[in-house]
């Protein structure tokens, strides 16, 4: 008689994953790496961070624009999920 198959346990997951998820904070952490040095070699090039100084507020626009566009549209995955518009329509199998 053969014994049943034992329940390999959730730290399995993680230990047949280790290498992903190790290359992928390495991964993350060199691009963060790599996004401070950029931003703080960019600040010395040119006339630094004072040239941009006339597109603050269309950056500013764009984020509040873009925010305020998810925001919406995020409401309005959420209210028809609520009130049932999402649901298959079973009038035809009546």
């Amino acid at each position: 008689m053969s014994e049943p198959a034992q329940d390999p346990g959730p730290s399995t997951g993680l230990r047949r994953h280790a290498v992903l998820i190790g290359l992928t904070v390495l991964g993350l952490g060199g691009f963060a790496a790599f996004t401070v040095w950029a931003f703080m070699a960019t600040s010395k090039m040119g006339g630094g961070w004072r040239s941009f100084q006339a597109i603050w507020p269309y950056v500013v626009g764009g984020v509040v624009v873009t925010a305020g566009l998810a925001g919406g549209l995020l409401w309005l995955a959420f209210y028809s999920a609520n009130h049932g518009y999402d649901e298959p329509d079973d009038s035809h199998f009546r």
